[in-house]
């Protein structure tokens, strides 16, 4: 397949707006070996691993234990390369390159491994596998589903860690909890609707911080949660999702919320196709009403938060962002906070007011073909039947939700 089928800089925006990036049509043992050899140069030489989820919340847990154990990166190589990037009319997206291959060759001494649910006992095992014996390990922002999931690869790391950290703040089931903390782990699961993983991080950690990483927290915290006060938060938001993992870390350790110019004026020129994506997907979007509820449901590759404060706006109780590779982000409101459940029943997972799911429906590049082609027919109707379903039942009770 020529490579200029899978560049998405070539695309025009509707055409983009369906289509799934380049790094879709990689195969999964491509990206597997590329993650097993960086992860081995990583963490051969480091002292401290942390394991997170590569959102803001997560990077912002990463920054906070870098500074305990003085191992910031120079911030002002990263400035340099973003003014270059900025200068470099023919920049390549984002998506398409990636920007870790350069940066990650410092391998500073704590190591940042990126992680998400679909990859965390891949990751933990990696840690287990290749750091050295005795290395105090942290895994942030990540909450898995079920104990077995990482029972073998949680049970290797134990025995060959020092101290093993996790700090998060999903919706842990009472059952998962307990066998992590079994295994050796010191488990802090902060309140869902109260605190991100940022800030159970901040509170754990035994060092006295700076002011700016307790406003990076409080900044964090208003994206991550839905509350959407500070307008610095959808920056922080969109920073992290656009530029590297060890660049975000970096300027974010060093500035805290307050973004330097440099990086504000990169996110403005992101941003200039960004909001044509949103408006495409939120013109597409319909509207189902399910039990009390009116569900708004949309598709394209774009930024879901913000297509789902459209849909609100247009009077949907909750709303569902379905992607051109297959997984989709499912939304609440003050008059839903029911979306874990939903999630849960289309593997997935999150939060009662956000959470994200990829339907296992997906058997071959034929059913991707009518995905892309219907607009995601056949997944929208799959979360719609699991939005019927949680209609039908009673709400879950509080005392299902594990506390610290």
């Amino acid at each position: 397949m020529e490579d200029e089928l899978i560049d998405s800089s070539r695309l025009s925006l509707p055409r983009k707006s369906v289509l799934p990036g380049a790094g879709f049509f990689y195969p999964d043992s491509f990206d597997e070996e590329r993650a097993e050899e960086r992860s081995k140069a990583k963490l051969e030489g480091a002292d401290v691993a942390i394991v997170t989820d590569t959102d803001a919340d997560g990077l912002g847990c990463v920054a906070l234990i870098r500074e305990m154990y003085d191992a910031a990166l120079d911030v002002a190589d990263f400035e340099e390369r973003i003014a270059e990037r900025l200068a470099d009319d023919d920049e390549e997206e984002e998506e398409d390159v990636d920007a870790d291959d350069e940066e990650e060759r410092t391998y500073p001494p704590v190591a940042l491994v990126g992680s998400s649910p679909y990859s965390l006992e891949d990751d933990l095992l990696r840690v287990a596998e290749y750091a050295p014996e005795g290395i105090d390990v942290y895994v942030c922002d990540l909450c898995p589903d079920k104990y077995e999931y990482v029972e073998e690869e949680l049970e290797a790391l134990a025995e060959m860690a020092g101290e093993i950290h996790w700090y998060d703040h999903h919706q842990w089931k009472p059952e998962v909890a307990e066998q992590v903390r079994a295994a050796g782990v010191d488990l802090v699961v902060g309140e869902s609707d109260e605190e991100c993983s940022t800030d159970v991080t901040l509170r754990e950690l035994d060092y006295e911080f700076d002011g700016h990483f307790t406003e990076l927290a409080a900044v964090t915290r208003d994206h991550d949660l839905w509350l959407n006060e500070d307008p610095r938060s959808k920056d922080l938001a969109d920073y992290a999702y656009w530029t590297s993992k060890e660049e975000y870390v970096a300027i974010v350790g060093a500035y805290g919320a307050d973004l330097p110019a440099v990086v504000e004026e990169y996110i403005a020129e992101r941003r200039i196709e960004k909001e044509a994506l949103i408006e495409a997907a939120v013109s597409r979007a319909d509207f189902k009403s399910i039990g009390e509820w009116t569900v708004g449901i949309t598709y394209g590759r774009c930024s879901q938060n913000e297509v789902a404060d459209a849909l609100r706006e247009e009077g949907a109780d909750a709303a569902v962002i379905v992607k051109p590779a297959g997984s989709a982000s499912i939304r609440g409101s003050e008059d839903f906070e029911r979306c874990h459940e939903v999630a849960d029943l289309v593997n997935g997972g999150g939060h009662p007011k956000a959470a994200g799911c990829k339907p296992d429906i997906y058997d071959d590049m034929l059913d991707y073909a009518h995905h892309w082609t219907t607009e995601g027919a056949t997944t929208k109707r799959v979360i719609l039947n699991a939005f019927e379903r949680v209609a039908e039942i009673p709400a879950e009770d509080d005392e299902s939700e594990t506390e610290e």
